[in-house]
């Protein structure tokens, strides 16, 4: 018996409208619909008239659920991978059970469609030539002020954010990257509320605030890029960082010392921090 194929279906982030034809071929055909809720994928099912037999495969269970889906694959079934809402193995379970899928070398067909990150993006009206996705941030603040630090590129970064930490997330965008910069806010993409604002990260707070249900649903941030810098600008930046840099190396460890300079004087934390290895190793070669 041949291997079976594995199925990574886009599915509706919202609108069960979204569902594209060769989506539902893919489910209706599909011997077993792995899901992240058997509920939330049953009601899709059931709008389009298909029974599937289901397999729940969450962050709870991955690894578990996996070997069953590997061995529906070895039996040479088609198998379907869905994610509660648009493209599964994205910020959502199902990574574990491809990656399998791959070791076992069975085929994977990607079914692509929805996906709430690039819909917000094509939303956003940001122009440029990269853009970084980040996926949820922490939770916690230390650990989220953490990783926005880790974030610093000029170009544009979408992040999820759940609606009871979208307040905080916002304050924090503010806080790192400054009032100036811009921000889309979108909410209940797809959904019957759906909004999507643009505005800078000042005005980022009092907009949430100013209706109690715009901190309700489900968010993708878009933080639009960096202004661009003048040569000359940069290169000040630069040397007062470097100047900054060399004082706090006396007290502090590199990564904190080039976080710090970059902060106070506007230059890139990586450049930075590149200098203050360099200073640091020739330190400690002048004391062999």
């Amino acid at each position: 018996m041949s291997n079976g194929t594995l199925y990574l279906v886009a599915t509706p982030i919202g609108n069960l409208a979204d569902a594209s034809p060769r989506a539902l071929e893919t489910l209706a055909q599909a011997d077993l619909v792995a899901c992240e809720d058997t509920r939330t994928t049953r009601t899709l099912l059931a709008r389009h008239g298909i029974a599937a037999q289901t397999l729940a495969l969450h962050a709870h269970n991955e690894r578990a659920a996996t070997e069953r889906l590997i061995e529906a694959l070895r039996e040479g079934k088609r198998v379907a991978l869905v994610s509660d809402a648009g493209t599964p193995a994205i910020s959502d379970p199902g990574a574990l059970a491809v990656a399998a899928a791959h070791r076992a070398g069975m085929r994977v067909v990607p079914i692509p469609g929805p996906s709430a990150a690039l819909a917000a993006y094509s939303a956003s009206g940001y122009v440029a030539e990269r853009v970084l996705f980040a996926g949820f941030l922490p939770a916690a603040r230390a650990a989220r002020r953490k990783a926005l630090a880790e974030l610093d590129v000029a170009w544009p970064v979408i992040f999820f954010e759940a609606p009871h930490r979208v307040l905080e997330a916002v304050e924090d965008l503010a806080q790192r990257y400054g009032a100036a910069r811009e921000i889309v806010i979108a909410r209940e993409l797809t959904k019957l509320y759906e909004e999507i604002a643009r505005m800078p990260l000042g005005e980022a707070r009092a907009w949430l605030l100013a209706a109690a249900h715009r901190q309700q649903g489900e968010f993708v941030l878009v933080l639009g890029p960096a202004a661009p810098v003048a040569a000359d600008d940069a290169a000040r930046a630069l040397a007062e960082g470097e100047r900054v840099l060399g004082v706090l190396l006396e007290a502090l460890a590199p990564s904190e010392a080039a976080r710090l300079a970059a902060r106070l004087s506007g230059a890139p934390r990586k450049a930075l921090y590149d200098k203050a290895l360099e200073v640091a190793g020739k330190t400690r070669r002048g004391g062999r």
